[in-house]
């Protein structure tokens, strides 16, 4: 609907005059509309991207709370444990020698010993298995700043457009 528009008619009389002014009207009303619609989808586009940008934080925050919430609850797991090791020494001295070692049985080894190991390979993997999280969670972040940066430059031209149009 771009049409060009020239007056040189100044020549012809009022009518022709009046004529090339409606059509002025007309094609800068049509202008407005445009920047309007043009306007409004930007709004809506960048409304769009805060709310999915808001989710995606959202599901980071979830994740890295239950990711704390599982290390301290395995921190408290292996202190009750350590605990429990340490009252071992002062529980064994008031006993006699064959109640002292009745686990030397070659089933009581068989029981314990996978138990042992798989209790100090889950302890020495913690903070491996905590490392990846802290990254995920830094990168997150450093997505969520990103993004609040960009956000804040495009309504900054948004703004500007709104001002100046």
């Amino acid at each position: 609907m771009m049409t060009e528009f020239s007056c040189d008619d100044t020549d012809k009389g009022p009518l022709v005059q009046m004529h090339c002014l409606r059509g002025f009207q007309r094609h800068l009303n049509y202008l407005k509309k445009e920047n309007f619609s043009l306007k409004l989808r930007i709004y809506f586009l960048e409304e769009k991207i805060q709310q999915t940008f808001e989710q995606s934080s959202d599901d980071v925050h979830k994740k890295n709370i239950q990711l704390k919430v599982e290390v301290e609850s395995l921190k408290n797991e292996l202190s009750e444990k350590k605990k429990l090791l340490d009252t071992v020494p002062i529980a064994t001295e008031n006993l006699s020698p064959a109640e002292k070692f009745p686990s030397h049985s070659p089933k009581c080894q068989k029981d314990i010993s996978p138990m042992q190991e798989i209790l100090q390979t889950k302890v020495e993997l913690l903070p491996e298995e905590a490392q990846p999280a802290r990254d995920k969670a830094d990168h997150m972040a450093l997505l969520a700043y990103s993004e609040t940066t960009e956000n804040t430059v495009r309504l900054r031209r948004v703004y500007m457009m709104t001002k100046t149009g």
